[in-house]
């Protein structure tokens, strides 16, 4: 059952107005676990949409052969590096200190699939206490369901993720893809949203959709950035309401790129986008 699509006014719960004496920090600490050898983009863009999102601190916890790319992408970011080429558990209890620092954590952008990797992944996850975006690589650790998650976690699969978390396949119905999720939501108590032409979110009680977007958003990357505005959001608000307004912001930016650029639309153009939507 949909409860209600998400609208603009949604933005005014997540952005009120600011006191003035309003110092670093108050907005939102956020650290990204992603990237390897191949992918260094994908963290980048978690971070870069979170700064514009409205996060104050944005940190990477990534390999070492990652962090001149990102760093590359803005000064604004900070990189703590590690040794090893991949997130694996030798990384886990360093990841644990660093999330103590911070108000949310995104992890699963480029971390690749390696059975390490996935491990790492799922010995993390459980032992999170803050609120967690798990997207992307992230997901497919948690294949088959066994990962105990905190109710402030923000799940956000595609329709093949969804499949690979929970088993089941979904079409285009929206009928049937709003049941899904709000049975999936249920069962890992936390909030799931299912990314696709129309976004479903449910926190297991209410189930709502989102109709912003593009069909323009097909390249790589505008998960991520969706998965970075999410963790801003968290920083100040509960997880369902964080991710309603998170898709609401990521497509219409999406869609205001794609006015502009058409086929040739990329992630970094919606990034760009994202301070648009916020003030209108």
């Amino acid at each position: 059952m949909i409860d209600m699509i998400v609208t603009k006014s949604i933005l005014k719960k997540v952005y009120p107005k600011r006191k003035e004496w309003s110092k670093k920090g108050d907005f939102g600490r956020v650290l990204v676990i992603g990237g390897s050898y191949l992918y260094s983009g994908s963290p980048a863009f978690n971070a870069l949409a979170a700064y514009r999102a409205g996060a104050d601190l944005v940190t990477i916890f990534g390999p070492e052969c990652a962090a001149d790319p990102v760093r590359a992408f803005a000064p604004d970011i900070i990189f703590h590096p590690y040794k090893n080429n991949c997130f694996s558990s030798r990384n886990v209890k360093e990841a644990l200190e660093l999330a103590k620092k911070n108000d949310a954590v995104v992890i699963g952008g480029g971390l690749t699939r390696s059975n390490e990797t996935k491990s790492a992944v799922r010995e993390f996850i459980p032992k999170i206490k803050i609120p967690c975006v798990i997207d992307a690589d992230a997901i497919h650790a948690m294949a088959g369901g066994s990962v105990k998650l905190n109710k402030d976690c923000i799940v956000t699969p595609h329709a093949y993720e969804f499949f690979v978390l929970t088993g089941k396949k979904v079409g285009h119905n929206l009928q049937e893809r709003s049941h899904a999720v709000g049975i999936a939501a249920k069962k890992f108590n936390c909030t799931i949203m299912l990314k696709g032409h129309i976004d479903v979110i449910s926190c297991g009680n209410k189930t709502v959709i989102n109709n912003t977007g593009s069909s323009y958003m097909t390249k790589g990357g505008f998960g991520d950035t969706l998965a970075g505005v999410c963790a801003a959001l968290s920083c100040r608000t509960d997880s369902f309401t964080a991710a309603c307004a998170a898709a609401y912001i990521n497509g219409s930016a999406g869609a205001e790129a794609a006015k502009k650029y058409k086929e040739s639309t990329m992630a970094s153009d919606l990034i760009n986008e994202i301070s648009n939507m916020i003030k209108s």
